[in-house]
């Protein structure tokens, strides 16, 4: 075969090189520039054992393989080949696989005997597990294989950081052959009463109208590819082209037959495969990524605007082979609006797959190399799973885990099936699949009912049918069952709640249809569904919505199955907390299965310090308050410059000094009653009381000998007292050489006068005072000198 010179070959001489000296390399080549399919031959006289490139789409895989075979002039199989899940033709030199299958290899064989070159193809799409892949075959590489090569190509990613992180490897690029494109924007966007099928078929067929060639058109799955493809009538073939696609219907639209056609495709056209005779793109600004899905506890493929990059990449298709045009089904101004880049898949997935593979080869995140580290709180909560399903113990794989880890499925799955055994498949497949029912029915028996026997369906129910997705889902399921092992079946209810231990529900009392979950969030049913009064169920799919999220997807359960089946995740709980809404302390003894309470009885044998330390908690919430003498010492201890009294250091340490005196105080009524005076000074201990003491004394012993507290609370040292009471005083009162402030009362203890300095006010307004003071009360003394009076004379004597 004479192979067509692409734009790629004139750098492969000084690739080889660059590998046989560095053993690593980025090489930047932009789509059909040829690398997929002209790098791996250009390698063959360097290397002794097997390369092997990694590819993120199936049909990419089986497309590179076949391809490469065929310039070589050879079939499938004997030296070229490529291996993914559930198909494979082995490769003795060159082998294409896919993210999933290199993963598996590192994990079985980390010294990947036989093996000495790795390419990892398209790595700008960020795939997790082309992430997962680079850094176990780096780490591979540093640790036990200094020979292997690595090799990573990517159209469009920066390669500054791929390079860093590879070890400064060299950077290698290759200019693209491309014809100019005249891109053309819509003038109005998309009107709201139009379907998106309808406003794309009506685009295409005026493009197509007007187009010699091929019209690429891309979409963001198989379900838009299907209905475009009913909405258009043209006088040319409409092939579709996506990656769950009979391989013989993919070939249809990669064959080149210099006719006028239209490919409806999804982003798997972008740069995974070369479509001939293209003169025209349509983008309908679409792409459907992997996010994590809270609601059904899987990553769910997610339709979003494409980014900027993916757009560029997409109209460049149609200058491949001659002048082009791109029309975008959206407005000039909506172009800002788009992200520059497409996230790396590991920022938004589901982490459990990672986590397990992580404990599988025995190694920590931040041991590797990822060009994107996974996020902590994402891969924290992913191990948490992993833990409850049994995978991991004190952060370690179990054996469990291990045979969990051999399953080619999602960790939830894969404890299900080695649990409940093979007639679990179906479920396991139900999920992982579209629903195949058309229905507003909850249950998972309605279309494990479908799956299980569909003539039998069809008859008895009046219930529309996703053909597609039954025949996808049957398939998958036998898969499935051929995989796991014999195991007694404990019914639907309890396989399901194997998967999802932390979405077994309780129905609320008195609040039916709303739900709480074992992993802690609520729930909802539709009143009027069938399942909406069970006390139990599992919730297998909600909408995600963080509070009171709708359900789905369910199958009941019962407290007797939740009992035998789930008897290790119950756990005997003897709790003392603080109830807001009786305003006391609640001591119960209750089963609990997570969030869920199976039993609940009162704790009569409570402890008095687990009571006292759920007082506290009430304390803190009715409001730490002191009165009387205990807000008079609170006041002592802060002017003393004692910074453990202020309110805030007193709450906050209110187990240390509050709790050992609150044995018999549980009630908000009892805690109103009590005195904490005690408590207070029992925060000094001897040697701190007495320099208190010394420093702001209790209080200020007047002349009659009388202990008259003072009030440390006004901003300085304050006491209340009769006039009288300070006849003979010729000296001011002081503490720690602060004058007191004196409120002098009259007879019947009301303010008469406020002083700092007794001397002057005797001297001075006294006798204004006393002026006054004669006139309402004449039967008490009122000297003309009070610093020679006698403070014992509290009334005139009789006569005098």
């Amino acid at each position: 075969m004479v192979r067509p010179p692409l734009p790629i070959d004139p750098l492969l001489p000084e690739l080889v090189a660059t590998l046989a000296r560095a053993r690593r390399a980025v090489l930047q080549a932009p789509p059909g520039a040829g690398k997929t399919t002209r790098v791996p031959p250009a390698l063959l006289d360097l290397y002794d054992g097997k390369i092997l490139m990694l590819e993120p789409r199936r049909l990419a895989a089986r497309g590179a393989a076949a391809r490469i075979a065929e310039e070589l002039g050879e079939p499938l199989g004997p030296r070229v080949g490529y291996r993914m899940r559930g198909d494979s033709r082995p490769g003795a030199r060159i082998e294409v696989v896919t993210e999933g299958i290199l993963t598996r290899m590192i994990q079985s064989d980390p010294e990947l005997a036989g093996v000495s070159c790795i390419i990892f193809d398209e790595f700008h799409e960020r795939s997790l597990q082309a992430d997962l892949g680079l850094a176990l075959v780096w780490e591979v590489r540093e640790a036990l294989r200094p020979d292997l090569s690595v090799l990573v190509m990517s159209a469009t990613l920066d390669a500054g950081p791929v390079a860093a992180l590879l070890d400064d490897a060299p950077v290698l690029t290759a200019q693209g052959r491309s014809f100019p494109v005249a891109i053309a924007h819509i003038d109005a966007p998309m009107p709201k009463r139009d379907r998106l099928e309808s406003f794309v078929a009506r685009h295409v067929a005026q493009v197509s109208a007007q187009t010699d060639g091929a019209v690429l058109v891309f979409l963001p799955g198989q379900g838009e590819i299907a209905r475009v493809a009913r909405a258009l009538t043209l006088p040319c073939p409409v092939l579709p082209l996506y990656g769950a696609l009979p391989f013989k219907d993919q070939q249809k639209a990669l064959t080149p037959t210099g006719e006028r056609r239209v490919v409806l495709a999804t982003s798997i056209a972008e740069t995974s495969l070369t479509i001939p005779d293209v003169r025209a793109v349509v983008d309908a600004g679409l792409a459907r990524r992997a996010r994590f899905d809270p609601g059904s506890g899987f990553s769910r493929l997610v339709t979003e605007r494409a980014t900027r990059a993916e757009t560029a990449q997409r109209a460049g298709r149609a200058g491949r082979v001659a002048a082009g045009t791109c029309l975008r089904l959206w407005t000039k101004g909506e172009d800002g609006a788009r992200a520059a880049h497409p996230p790396a898949e590991i920022e938004a997935a589901d982490l459990a797959p990672l986590a397990l593979e992580l404990a599988s080869w025995g190694t920590a995140e931040g041991d590797l190399a990822f060009l994107t580290p996974p996020p902590a709180a994402a891969l924290a909560e992913a191990r948490a799973l992993l833990t409850a399903l049994g995978a991991l113990r004190d952060g370690h794989l179990t054996a469990h885990g291990r045979t969990m880890a051999a399953l080619p499925t999602h960790p939830r799955l894969a404890h299900m099936l080695l649990t409940a055994g093979g007639e679990a498949a179906p479920i396991a497949a139900l999920l992982g699949a579209r629903d195949p029912v058309i229905s507003e029915d909850r249950a998972l028996s309605l279309r494990l009912e479908a799956l299980r026997d569909t003539g039998r369906f069809r008859r008895d129910r009046a219930v529309p049918l996703r053909d597609g997705a039954l025949k996808d889902a049957k398939s998958e399921a036998k898969r499935l069952a051929r995989l796991a092992p014999r195991a007694a079946y404990p019914g639907d209810g309890v396989a399901v709640a194997m998967a999802f231990p932390d979405r077994i529900a309780q129905r609320r009392r008195g609040e039916a249809p709303r739900y709480v979950l074992s992993g802690g969030k609520g729930a909802q049913m539709p009143a009027g569904d069938p399942l909406a009064g069970a006390p139990y169920l599992v919730a297998v799919v909600t909408d995600g919505a963080p509070r009171d999220a709708m359900i789905r997807l369910a199958a009941p359960l019962s407290e007797a199955e939740l009992r035998e089946h789930f008897g290790h995740l119950i756990a005997d709980e003897r709790v003392c907390t603080w109830s807001k809404r009786d305003g006391a302390v609640q001591a119960r003894e209750r089963e609990v299965l997570g969030a869920l309470t199976l039993s609940d009885r009162p704790w009569t044998t409570a402890p008095p310090d687990a009571l006292a330390l759920a007082m506290v908690e009430g304390v803190r919430q009715l409001g730490l308050t002191l009165h009387g003498g205990a807000a008079l010492f609170q006041a002592r201890a802060l002017r003393a410059g004692d910074a453990r009294f202020t309110l805030d250091a007193l709450t906050e340490a209110l187990e240390t000094w509050l709790a050992p005196y609150l044995p018999g105080v549980t009630t908000a009524a009892a805690w109103r009653a009590f005195d904490p005076l005690p408590a207070l000074r029992a925060i000094l201990n001897w040697e701190e009381t007495a320099a208190l003491d010394q420093r702001c004394p209790e209080h200020y012993v007047s002349p009659l000998g009388r202990r008259i507290a003072i009030d440390y609370a006004a901003g300085a040292p304050a006491i209340a007292l009769r006039l009288q009471e300070l006849f003979g005083e010729t000296r001011h009162p002081t503490v720690a050489d602060t004058p007191l402030l004196i409120t002098l009362l009259s007879p019947a203890g009301r303010p008469v006068q406020t002083t700092r300095d007794l001397p002057g006010f005797w001297a001075g307004s006294y006798a204004d005072v006393r002026k006054d003071m004669r006139a309402r009360y004449p039967k008490h003394p009122w000297p003309e000198d009070p610093t020679q009076a006698d403070p014992t004379l509290r009334t005139k004597r009789r006569g005098g």
